[in-house]
């Protein structure tokens, strides 16, 4: 019954939305109403703010040399739909022909664009016809349409890659109830010792330039937060150029909506379960969405916009409305993940000079009383079974499709040119066998035309943290000692320093432990559906949070808006929801 109402439902979608072909289809992303998946979009092909749309004229650079390839091989031009937004690269990039030539293949990705993820995901069923590998926050309704390609029999025909890429636990994870897997999540893993360097959960997050006016102060609360900013502001209200400073932006569009809903969990100083919270000591889930600490945050929020400070566009600016908003260096401070901005805003920085300004962010893991432990940082590998690279039935030639999968896991040689590039052309090599980048090599991977002509990440392909298989080098030049300190900007490095930091771990300052084997509780609720009492509470839920917390922020009267909003939220029935994420969290008892 659930299969034919999806596909009812995606009938009608196919009409009003683009119609889709089985090899270039529209992209998707939508995680279930509140969650927070650190969905890491890898650092390549993130959308630019103003980034030209294909076929982009690439910065003058030297000719790249490909890998020698022993023999002539067959390359298959294979096609992906990714229910992200993102830049495509152009149809003859030179590191993905480097990569057809070496182990034959090519792969046409298309992103997410004019639709969510559900309905571009209901597009693509109501077609019939799917890419060759796809990557969709709604891989339950492509298994129920008989969509995909049971991926078990082909993990272990390369028993290496299956032992390395996940534990037999974390394997079973993915096994959906007629036993089989069908997807492989491409993020979270580290090889070796880790080099993270980056903080890419979620945060506020505010600019250099604002502490280093302030003289670098302590920040521990909300209060401390807003204080430093609305000071900056009274005394900056513009840039140098004139262009006027915005104090805070909220991100709400569709899933992404994390920005402004679930900093309550954080907040009360517990790490990223995202749809709930697991108090440790009694093995129970809690809702955040109706303790003390989410009522005090957006009170917070609401004297915040009484005053002026919070965008009043935020409730209705779309996600590349905000990253051009980003982009211009005025915002001082928002919530979000790393994985959401940064890839895309720190370039444009780095391009038009800004991270010289002094505008780059660094992340603050506030609570909501001083002194109270923070774990907004998660120190682990995050698996989250929600969502992953699958192949689809029409997929001519699934044997070849998982090879790849496998060759862009196990062959550093491959990882090295998606996330290094070329050798003498984009890095260097130093007489320890360490990768460097020079200053020009630095601006030109950071350049957009540059990225469509020449980078090819393959960015929802598996791929690693953590140290190289050399025992030398990191596995993403950010996480290159080196190369992270030298890629920074003065005032950044100005800012680390003052603050006794690191990197941005180290910044955050969140305790170091272990989650327990449940975490994140999120990759679960992601897959609820309206069958079950939870999985239609989960949705009322959500469905309700979208439209009544802009109004709690944005109400005359806090203590009435958020009665308003309580009674609202309290018909959802939300304890169906909670009573079955129980049921799960039980099974690790």
């Amino acid at each position: 019954m659930k299969k034919l109402v999806a596909l009812l439902l995606v009938l009608a979608m196919a009409i009003a939305c683009l119609t889709a072909c089985g090899k270039s289809e529209e992209p998707k992303t939508e995680t279930p109403a509140a969650e927070t998946p650190a969905k890491e979009t890898p650092a390549a092909e993130t959308p630019a703010a103003e980034t030209p749309a294909a076929e982009t004229p690439a910065a003058e650079t030297p000719a790249a040399e490909a890998p020698a390839a022993e023999a002539p091989v067959e390359v298959s031009n294979f096609t992906m739909f990714i229910t992200m937004p993102g830049s495509e690269i152009n149809s003859d990039n030179e590191i993905a022909e480097m990569i057809a030539q070496k182990w034959g293949v090519k792969v046409k990705e298309t992103w997410l664009t004019g639709q969510t993820a559900s309905e571009a995901t209901g597009t693509l069923l109501a077609s019939g016809q799917y890419p060759d590998f796809i990557d969709s926050d709604e891989m339950n309704m492509l298994v129920e349409a008989d969509a995909l390609v049971a991926l078990d029999e082909y993990i272990d025909q390369y028993p290496e890659f299956r032992d390395e890429w996940f534990t037999p636990e974390e394997w079973d994870k993915f096994r959906q109830p007629d036993g089989h897997i069908y997807w492989i999540n491409p993020f979270g893993n580290t090889m070796g010792k880790s080099k993270a360097t980056t903080h890419n959960d979620e945060a506020f997050w505010l600019q250099v330039r604002v502490l280093e006016w302030a003289g670098y102060p302590q920040i521990e609360t909300m209060d401390d937060y807003f204080d430093v900013i609305e000071r900056y502001m009274a005394a900056n209200p513009t840039m140098d150029d004139g262009t006027p400073n915005m104090a805070y932006t909220i991100l709400c569009e569709d899933w992404r909506y994390f920005c402004l809903e679930n900093a309550g969990q954080f907040l009360a100083g517990y790490p990223n379960d995202g749809s709930v919270i697991v108090n440790k000591s009694t093995m129970t889930i809690e809702d955040y969405n109706v303790s003390a600490d989410t009522k005090a945050y957006f009170k917070k929020l609401n004297e915040e916009y009484q005053k002026g400070f919070v965008d009043p566009e935020s409730f209705t600016q779309t996600y590349d409305e905000y990253i051009a908003k980003l982009s211009t260096g005025r915002v001082l401070g928002m919530v979000d993940q790393w994985w959401d901005f940064a890839y895309t805003v720190n370039d444009v920085f780095k391009t038009q000079g800004l991270d010289a300004k002094g505008c780059n962010y660094v992340p603050f893991g506030l609570t909501t009383e001083r002194g109270m432990v923070n774990r907004w940082h998660t120190y682990d590998d995050t698996v989250n079974q929600a969502s992953g690279i699958a192949i689809t039935t029409s997929c001519a030639d699934p044997d070849k499709a998982f090879k790849f999968i496998v060759d862009c896991t196990m062959d550093q040689e491959l990882h090295d040119l998606r996330f290094w590039g070329v050798k003498g052309v984009d890095y260097e090599v130093d007489a320890d066998g360490l990768y460097y980048r020079t200053d020009a090599q630095r601006a030109q991977w950071a350049d957009t035309s540059y990225q469509a002509a020449h980078r090819c990440q393959y960015s929802y392909f598996p791929q690693w943290h953590g140290t190289s298989r050399d025992g030398k080098n990191a596995n993403k030049p950010e996480e290159q000692p080196s190369e992270f300190q030298n890629d920074m900007a003065a005032p950044l490095v100005n800012c680390f320093k003052a603050y006794g930091a690191g990197n941005y771990p180290d910044m955050i300052g969140s305790i170091q432990e272990s989650n327990g084997p449940w975490f994140p509780m999120y990759s679960y609720s992601n897959n609820f559906t309206t069958e079950t009492p939870g999985g239609l509470a989960w949705a009322l839920m959500g469905e309700t949070k979208h439209e009544w917390l802009p109004k709690v922020v944005m109400a005359a009267d806090f203590e009435q808006g958020w009665a308003d909003y309580m009674n609202a939220y309290n018909a959802c029935n939300p304890q169906d929801f909670i009573a079955e994420m129980q049921e799960i969290l039980d099974t690790f008892k």
